[in-house]
């Protein structure tokens, strides 16, 4: 299966080389890899140069954007650049960090995936972190269905189905929610260990700390459901500042009137499947 690989990367220089390194020795090499240099002031423009330089798979795509870390609309706007420049000659396309390191057979698993299930949407593998003591640990949401943001890969009929991904906060849950809204699954491979080598949320600005709630607003996940999903992640984080931070978001979206993430039909099924997974947790 033919795929490309969509990097954006902001101030990269201790990381991407690595990652690129990583891309390098897939057992699987991809078509293309574009990656996206959004506003770097350090020395990341010259690692990816180094790297177009000596491999022709590999091209840059410069653009300027906030030079904040705000989650969802800084990394996704990168993307769609590195988008803009893509043909649809591909099976599968790949967003990803610029601070992974993927094992080899990565992608020659995910092709393989993909190849075997044709309903499967989207795939990934799983996170890991180094503690202090130099040890790599698991570091996954409760939900094991669900494949991070910093190494997603969308069969390419999936990705056309839900219109890409959206420019906000959230983008990496509502994009799941869509693709089982239109009849694709999303599958995970445990044995799939990817070094994940800046902690999540470590870059993201202060002022982040309402959009969790207000990408709930946005995906019509109602009061209810926002309540229960943000204490979850209160618990979670063992930070009761993060329930009350996200109902905060969500007053704050739902009085602004901010614009949905999603349809009203979409919406529905939406928090229908919420409402399923809950029960499935309780009973």
């Amino acid at each position: 299966m033919m795929y490309y690989i969509i990097i954006p990367a902001h101030n990269e220089e201790a990381f991407i080389a690595k990652t690129l390194n990583s891309i390098l020795h897939q057992t699987l090499a991809p078509k293309k890899v574009i990656i996206v240099n959004d506003n770097s002031t350090d020395g990341t423009e010259t690692i990816i140069d180094s790297f177009t330089d000596k491999h022709s798979i590999f091209k840059k795509v410069n653009t300027t954007s906030s030079t904040k870390h705000m989650p969802g609309s800084k990394v996704i706007n990168a993307f769609t650049k590195g988008l803009d420049v893509l043909d649809n000659k591909y099976d599968f396309i790949v967003k990803l960090d610029a601070d992974i390191i993927l094992p080899e057979n990565y992608f020659e698993k995910i092709a393989g995936i993909f190849k075997s299930d044709k309903t499967v949407g989207i795939a990934g593998g799983f996170a890991y972190e180094e503690d202090k003591n130099g040890n790599w640990k698991l570091n996954h949401p409760m939900n094991k269905d669900h494949v991070r943001g910093a190494f997603k890969a969308y069969r390419k009929s999936c990705f056309k189905s839900i219109n890409g991904l959206r420019s906000a906060m959230g983008w990496d849950t509502v994009d799941e929610l869509l693709t089982q809204y239109n009849n694709y699954t999303i599958y995970t491979d445990t044995s799939l260990k990817v070094k994940h080598l800046r902690p999540t949320g470590n870059a993201y600005n202060k002022q982040a700390k309402l959009l969790q709630g207000k990408a709930m607003y946005a995906m019509r996940y109602g009061f209810v459901i926002s309540c229960i999903a943000s204490l979850k992640m209160g618990l979670k984080q063992k930070k009761a500042a993060v329930f009350f931070d996200n109902l905060s978001g969500y007053s704050s979206a739902k009085k602004e009137k901010l614009p949905f993430l999603v349809t009203p039909k979409e919406g529905n099924f939406i928090r229908n499947l919420r409402w399923k997974n809950i029960k499935s947790k309780l009973f």
